[in-house]
């Protein structure tokens, strides 16, 4: 089914945008050379003409000014934009590693790059990650547990959200971007409302009534345990997802090695640096 339209990144939103450059200026090209060569073709195909050299400037219009103030705008505010990142990267962090851990998949030094990374490539086996979250799910405390990891979880992404998006909407290289995250806010949103609703908490009893006004409890119903384990599984790698390729993007809005001359820490000079992990975990580290 058709999803919502959005760049695959960053990246691509920029090669799409030379790619409508370079197509105008061949037609531009093109149009010179054939006045030169053609005779009287275009003296005689007025309408044509007109028509061929007004599509030519809206190409060049939207591909080169259009691209210009955008990119002057991204400039400006580029340092803004890598701490929203970074934010965004932390509260995809904290969703996949919390939830990891509760799965029994999170090394026990969760702070080092090198702990980080096995748990990742543990969230990319699906198999493996499916049969821990069943276990999870099997067992009554831990699925309360889960339950209320989630709602937490689910606030946290709304505070974010609801700080950064505005910003990070201004443009539209960066749009695709805070997209995806409200992708993921969503989904914990709603898997949340439907576990207030149907497996509501003895001390909290307001959340079964604040979860019925979810549509999600509308729309998916009532679910059963490999229901759950899907959605929890999906929710966590496409946590891990946007952590990887957020962090890949901030690194590129504003290099690392920017820092360590601004500060004159060599530390930063890498991103295993202790001084780089402190940057990375004070978007992060607060929350559930």
């Amino acid at each position: 089914m058709p999803g919502p339209r959005r760049p695959e990144s960053a990246g691509s939103y920029r090669r799409e945008t030379r790619a409508v450059a370079a197509v105008a200026l061949l037609a531009l090209a093109a149009g010179v050379v054939s006045d030169a060569f053609a005779g009287q073709f275009w003296g005689h195909h007025a309408l044509l003409a007109g028509l061929a050299s007004s599509v030519i400037v809206v190409l060049l219009s939207v591909a080169l000014v259009s691209e210009a103030v955008d990119r002057r705008s991204r400039q400006r505010w580029r340092v803004l934009a890598q701490y929203v990142m970074l934010e965004l990267v932390g509260n995809a962090r904290l969703a996949w590693t919390v939830m990891m851990e509760l799965a029994g998949l999170m090394p026990p030094d969760a702070r080092t790059s090198a702990s980080i990374d096995a748990a990742a490539l543990a969230v990319r086996d699906t198999p493996r990650l499916a049969e821990a979250i069943r276990d999870l799910v099997a067992a009554d405390d831990r699925r309360r547990l889960l339950h209320e990891k989630i709602t937490r979880l689910a606030q946290h992404s709304d505070d974010v959200l609801s700080r950064w998006a505005a910003v990070m909407l201004n443009a539209d290289a960066y749009a695709g971007v805070i997209d995806r995250h409200v992708e993921l806010a969503a989904d914990m949103a709603g898997l949340g409302s439907l576990l207030d609703y149907f497996e509501p908490t003895d001390n909290d009893s307001g959340r079964r009534l604040k979860g019925q006004s979810n549509a999600a409890v509308q729309i998916e119903g009532e679910f059963d345990d490999d229901w759950l384990v899907d959605r929890v599984v999906q929710i966590i790698q496409l946590a891990e997802e946007l952590d990887r390729e957020t962090l890949q993007l901030a690194l590129r809005i504003v290099p690392v090695q920017w820092w360590a001359a601004r500060h004159g820490d060599a530390h930063l000079e890498h991103p295993d640096g202790p001084a780089f992990l402190r940057v990375l975990s004070a978007g992060g580290g607060r929350g559930a």
